[in-house]
């Protein structure tokens, strides 16, 4: 029997054409009128799993460093996207400001959709389906981002953080020290959340909702309450949005890539003799670098005793690319292929998150976590683009200094040459901090 029922939606050609026009012009609407929840990253431009995980990790460290407790629950959706109702969603787009003639455009789209199981040669007659957005069209993530927008703000109005990647919701706690029990406001939080989900026609599955305590009081385990029944138990590990979340020492997560990328390196070693340079070129970028890139800011600071797995997955996969032996020394192979070391890597990708970030081409959430220097007896500090850092008094621990993002980040970019960090387009930008960077691993 089939695991899964989702619908697979026919949508045609000129349906995704007029859907991605539309598209464009709802996105900007929403961005003029806020109406969509700051921190929800799915599907906006400048936003992204990254981003998401760069803040979060950034706030644990933050209150870590300050003798804080902080408790991240992932909420589980069970196929969010095809339970949602759409009288309840062209409310909340009359509520989102979408009115007139184009909300009225969005019933046609959303209703008189049908569906039919097809198995063994037989089909059965199709029925009307009366909620979902249909999988594959370019407007429902958008549509599913306003749909869900309420459920940040009534967690947050228990003090509670909410950050959002289209259905995954990820709730963060701040503990103060020498906290006894668990916050009641964080049981009513909870308990509104589910209560929220089961009348926007949501459901969450309680069981499969994850928690990572990182420096875990033994005695407030056991005041965690039930989430819709089942006992809250912190994990060792949480997988979030692709990343495999530890204690923030990220050995699972590089372990867990490590794995992936020798697998598909080997496979690609099996092809190399019948591809051209160009092609096993591209197998290694899709099937490997890309993996090593993910996310990859969450490496920074790591010493290099932690990376030394991924660094192995690069180097083999340079060596495969440029025909030498293993025994050949890697620096000048990376060179040739015009390739920065993993540390590069990772600077690289802060320094891009950071340039977005103070642009406005990134998300707000991490642009609030950088502070414009001033220098109150130097009037021309305003001109050089520097970012604050924090200093001994804010930051306590060495490891929060290399390794949060709020305070790495600002190191990295005010070591920039001034006329850098003055650039307002992203594509000098990107192509002048590679040229840096290639110069200083390479020098």
């Amino acid at each position: 029997m089939p695991s899964n029922y989702r619908p697979v939606s026919n949508l045609p050609f000129l349906s995704k054409v007029i859907e991605r026009t539309l598209v464009g012009q709802l996105q900007q609407f929403l961005d003029e009128t806020a109406g969509l929840d700051p921190f929800q990253s799915g599907f906006r431009s400048g936003h992204g799993t990254e981003t998401v995980l760069v803040a979060i990790t950034d706030e644990i460290r933050r209150q870590l460093d300050r003798g804080r407790s902080a408790l991240l629950v992932l909420l589980d959706l069970t196929a969010a996207f095809n339970t949602v109702y759409h009288d309840l969603l062209i409310h909340r787009l009359a509520l989102s400001g979408v009115r007139g003639l184009a909300l009225k455009w969005f019933n046609p789209f959303l209703r008189d959709r049908r569906q039919r199981v097809e198995w063994s040669g037989q089909s059965s007659e199709s029925s009307c389906l009366c909620c979902g957005v249909p999988q594959g069209a370019i407007l429902s993530p958008l549509l599913f981002n306003i749909y869900v927008r309420p459920l940040a703000g009534l967690v947050r109005s228990f003090g509670i953080e909410c950050y959002q990647y289209a259905d995954d919701t990820q709730l963060l706690l701040c503990l103060e020290p020498g906290t006894t029990t668990i916050p009641e406001n964080f049981k009513l939080c909870l308990e509104a959340v589910v209560s929220w989900l089961r009348a926007s026609r949501l459901k969450v599955n309680p069981a499969k909702t994850e928690i990572l305590w990182p420096s875990q009081p033994p005695e407030l385990i056991q005041s965690l309450p039930d989430f819709d029944g089942e006992v809250l138990v912190p994990s060792a590990t949480v997988k979030s949005l692709e990343v495999v979340l530890d204690s923030l020492t990220m050995e699972a997560q590089i372990t867990a890539i490590s794995k992936q990328a020798f697998f598909h390196l080997r496979q690609a070693r099996k092809l190399a003799s019948y591809l051209s340079t160009e092609a096993l070129a591209t197998v290694i970028h899709a099937t490997v670098t890309t993996r090593l890139d993910y996310c990859n800011a969450l490496y920074a600071g790591l010493p290099k005793t932690k990376t030394q797995k991924i660094r192995m997955v690069q180097n083999a996969a340079a060596r495969l690319l440029a025909g030498s032996s293993i025994r050949s020394h890697i620096t000048p192979i990376l060179k040739q292929l015009h390739w920065l070391p993993i540390e590069h890597r990772i600077s690289y990708k802060i320094l891009i998150l950071t340039f977005r970030a103070r642009n406005g081409q990134g998300p707000l959430y991490l642009r609030d976590r950088l502070i414009p220097f001033f220098h109150q007896w130097s009037p021309r500090s305003s001109q050089e683009n520097l970012l604050y850092v924090p200093g001994p008094r804010e930051v306590h621990l060495e490891a929060t200094r290399r390794r949060a993002f709020s305070t790495y980040a600002p190191i990295l970019w005010n070591s920039l040459p001034p006329y850098v960090r003055a650039m307002l387009e992203l594509q000098p930008s990107v192509k002048a901090l590679k040229t840096g960077l290639f110069g200083c691993a390479f020098k």
